[in-house]
């Protein structure tokens, strides 16, 4: 039986590691690949290769294309391209240690460690600034309508692509702002996370309305807040059934439309950018037949 990986329709765990690979030219990825198959489950650990592992393997998913880089007045999005994305999720830190020094030496050394970043559910789902995050995420069947690939045939069916971005917060700067700057910015109330009827059109509600793009531009959001000492932010992450309806958003957060930028970019900004397809999970296995991998 061919499903998604259960991970990304579960709401997010306490606490997550996330995992970011490149890819060594001429390594054995097949056999890499093989043995990641035996340790990743697709709930406790949700796995996505980048286009690069395609390519290597002389093969190509549907869909699957690097991230772009954008930029806008005053805004720059990076693109930070990897090979493998490993989400860890847990309720123990130790667990997940332990866990992510086993896929590293799984995969190793056809796919080198870049970044290994922690992450954690702050108060009741709320990212740093205190804002409800994912609020308009879609529901049952609508978020796996938004997010899973369907009646592309065997192998890409379940399948899922993921956007990841690490944003980083200036929390000095959010902090200089008033309270009322503060709710203009995203367009809610904090407290309450009323939405504000009258924000200016650069509040990051209007920019990002799912419904108001042609077609609705729809992502189910998994995104987690993130700290390193006193560095921190939100680990971004966002599944769809394509990459476009990311693409749209962010199109418009960086002003490509209209120039006017998202007020985001006041308090906040990321630091990478990938793209990643999730392989289906058949009988318990992750299925790379799109890859050309029984």
């Amino acid at each position: 039986m061919t499903s998604a990986q259960a991970g990304i329709l579960l709401p997010p765990p306490p606490l997550a590691v996330y995992l970011s690979f490149d890819l060594a030219v001429g390594s054995d990825v097949g056999g890499a690949l093989a043995r990641l198959c035996t340790v990743v489950d697709g709930e406790q650990v949700v796995a996505g290769l980048g286009s690069s592992v395609a390519q290597a393997l002389g093969q190509r998913v549907q869909g699957l294309r690097p991230f772009t880089a954008m930029s806008g007045p005053g805004v720059d999005v990076p693109a930070t391209p990897a090979g493998l994305w490993l989400w860890l999720r847990g309720g123990d830190r130790g667990q997940l240690l332990h866990r992510a020094r086993q896929l590293e030496a799984a995969v190793l050394p056809a796919f080198y460690l870049r970044e290994a970043v922690d992450g954690f559910q702050y108060q009741d789902g709320q990212d740093l600034t205190g804002f409800e995050d994912g609020t308009e995420n879609p529901k049952d069947q609508a978020a796996e309508a938004a997010a899973v690939v369907q009646g592309r045939g065997p192998g890409l069916d379940g399948s899922s692509f993921v956007a990841v971005q690490r944003w980083v917060h200036e929390l000095s700067r959010f902090d200089a702002l008033s309270a009322e700057q503060q709710d203009l910015s995203v367009g809610r109330h904090r407290k309450g996370n009323e939405e504000i009827a009258d924000a200016p059109p650069s509040a990051h509600v209007k920019r990002t309305a799912q419904e108001t793009f042609t077609p609705p531009a729809f992502v189910l959001r998994r995104s987690m807040p993130w700290a390193n000492g006193l560095e921190a932010g939100l680990m971004f992450v966002a599944f769809g059934h394509s990459f476009d309806a990311f693409e749209a958003q962010l199109r418009r957060m960086v002003g490509a439309e209209d120039g006017i930028t998202d007020a985001l970019f006041r308090f906040t900004r990321p630091v990478t950018g990938a793209f990643f397809w999730c392989p289906p999970v058949t009988d318990g296995r992750l299925d790379l037949r799109a890859l050309g991998l029984g």
